[in-house]
């Protein structure tokens, strides 16, 4: 028979190889599980396809001898990194080892990270970044601090250029909180995750507040308050669920278009729901959020920010496979007007679409701007200057169909044809006009009015209003101009969509030569 030798060399390197495996040890990971938490090498396993997995620099080691950190050294330095696939594509991946030092930050942890990214930048692939750690690495000083600089410029540099997604899955505090900001959208876990730039303990010293983690800086808080947070979850499951079905709707880098998606929904459905599904009464609210799954494809939507400025959606979908970024105002939340925050929010994902060539379909139901010294003092003028710059600036499809109100300035910053949207449409209940027609009438003939006894002042002002709403609370005086290229029934609104979406699809617009616009940021 014949006998298997041995061999040194494999041996040692299955050694290696189950020790960096191994991270912190058995016993912080068994904490780590304890805490509702995955370790971050599960967590790369769970989201990514199946065996599609390949680690970057499994063995590197910190190099610094100060404060007794020599005497302890982990494989692969606190952060797993390398490339897999999501849905068969390619993404890039690093995820933080909290049982290494807390996930704490060194300089060659660093310098894995801005390795995975400049890889990802150079092949064009989404980076997914898995946030768990207690910040800088304190024994290794301003280096630290460096490599999270580092970080960030390839951050900023990747910005527009490939997907950039955030899962935060443990704290994330002090100047670590910029790497995520920076990046498109963050995803956080109730209980689990942590964002802030100063802690509950420094808040109580320096301003005497007291405040638990999870008010200041939990899931629920920047989902619903800061909006510096773009999706919420129960778990850490749920979470990459959500990031694979995110990815779903994006191309891999802004030198290509999403690929199609696969739907038996037809192109030509008739959406029979909405044929009376917009109230005659102007003020009465309906659910945008119905109307939209009416439109696309299987009635599936990705909501970005589904809880933060509620006022206005933002979200993906498809119709006819093609993959598309959706603007609405909701007219069941603030009547549908817009603030300062769904400013904000809305111009943040129309740059996005833009950046990486996903049409944009804006559902029109806008009164106007919201009125108050609150926003006025907040600087809503440079707030709603954001939107308009946005629509103005993009240069992929523009679709925009006002299905109700579209009132002044409103009006001029929810991608009209003014801002070269490509198509614009309206159902017959559309409404546009500089502002709705009792606050025209009492306007347009304040002198008149004024004079009036009460009986025959209720009956005048009915008969002004009525005539008002027959002459401009309605979509033909802009149609008569050439503002509204198509006034279409509801029931068509599917069709209609799609067929303007495949003519879009090779759109091509010339800008001037320029470093970068000045957004009033």
């Amino acid at each position: 028979m014949h006998k298997i030798e041995s061999d040194p060399k494999r041996e040692r390197f299955l050694e290696a190889r189950a020790l960096s495996e191994l991270g912190g040890g058995k016993d912080k990971m068994e904490t780590q599980h304890r805490q509702g938490k995955l370790t971050a090498r599960e967590r790369i396993t769970k989201l990514l396809d199946e065996g599609s997995f390949n680690e970057f620099d499994k063995f590197v080691t910190h190099r610094s001898s100060y404060f007794g950190i020599d005497k302890t050294h982990y494989l692969g330095d606190g952060v797993v990194t390398g490339i897999g696939k999501i849905n068969g594509k390619p993404v890039a991946i690093y995820s933080q080892d909290f049982t290494c030092w807390g996930g704490s930050l060194g300089v060659h942890h660093a310098q894995k990270i801005c390795k995975v990214m400049d890889f990802a930048y150079n092949n064009q692939i989404p980076i997914i970044g898995m946030n768990d750690s207690g910040g800088a690495r304190i024994q290794e000083g301003v280096e630290s601090l460096a490599g999270y600089s580092e970080i960030f410029y390839r951050n900023v540099r990747a910005s527009g250029v490939i997907p950039q997604i955030s899962l935060i899955l443990g704290p994330c505090a002090g100047g670590a909180v910029y790497s995520p900001a920076v990046t498109d959208f963050i995803f956080m876990v109730d209980d689990v995750s942590y964002m802030f730039v100063t802690g509950p303990d420094v808040i109580k010293a320096v301003t005497h507040e007291s405040v638990t983690k999870e008010d200041l800086g939990g899931a629920r808080a920047h989902c619903e308050r800061s909006g510096v947070s773009h999706f919420r979850s129960k778990n850490e499951e749920e979470c990459f669920q959500q990031v694979r079905a995110l990815l779903e709707f994006l191309p891999s880098g802004n030198l290509s278009r999403p690929a199609a998606i696969p739907t038996e929904d037809p192109t030509a459905r008739i959406n029979h729901k909405l044929k009376d599904f917009i109230p005659n009464n102007p003020r009465r609210p309906y659910e945008m959020d119905d109307l939209i799954a009416e439109i696309v494809d299987d009635g599936i939507v990705l909501e970005v920010s589904q809880d933060y400025a509620t006022n206005v959606i933002c979200a993906f979908a498809s119709i006819g496979g093609i993959s598309i970024g959706i603007v609405a105002n909701r007219p069941s939340s603030l009547a549908g007007v817009l603030d300062i925050n769904a400013s904000d929010k809305a111009a943040r994902f129309i740059r996005f679409c833009d950046a990486f060539n996903i049409p944009i379909l804006t559902l029109e139901d806008v009164p106007g701007f919201l009125p108050g010294t609150v926003q006025e003092y907040g600087g809503i003028i440079r707030h709603g200057a954001k939107l308009l710059y946005a629509y103005a600036e993009a240069t992929v499809p523009l679709i925009t169909l006002i299905t109700r109100k579209s009132y002044g300035g409103a009006y001029c910053v929810m991608a009209p044809k003014h801002l070269r949207a490509d198509v614009n449409m309206a159902y017959p209940t559309a409404e546009i006009a500089v502002m709705g027609a009792e606050g025209a009438v009492n306007v347009i003939f304040r002198n008149e009015l004024k004079n009036l006894k009460e009986n025959d002042l209720l009956s005048k002002r009915q008969e002004l209003v009525a005539n008002y709403e027959k002459e401009f609370a309605n979509p033909y005086r802009a149609s008569e101009l050439g503002y509204v290229d198509e006034v279409i029934l509801p029931e068509e609104t599917r069709k209609k969509i799609y067929n303007y979406l495949v003519v879009l699809q090779n759109k091509i617009v010339e800008r001037p030569r320029r470093k970068h616009g000045n957004i009033p940021l």
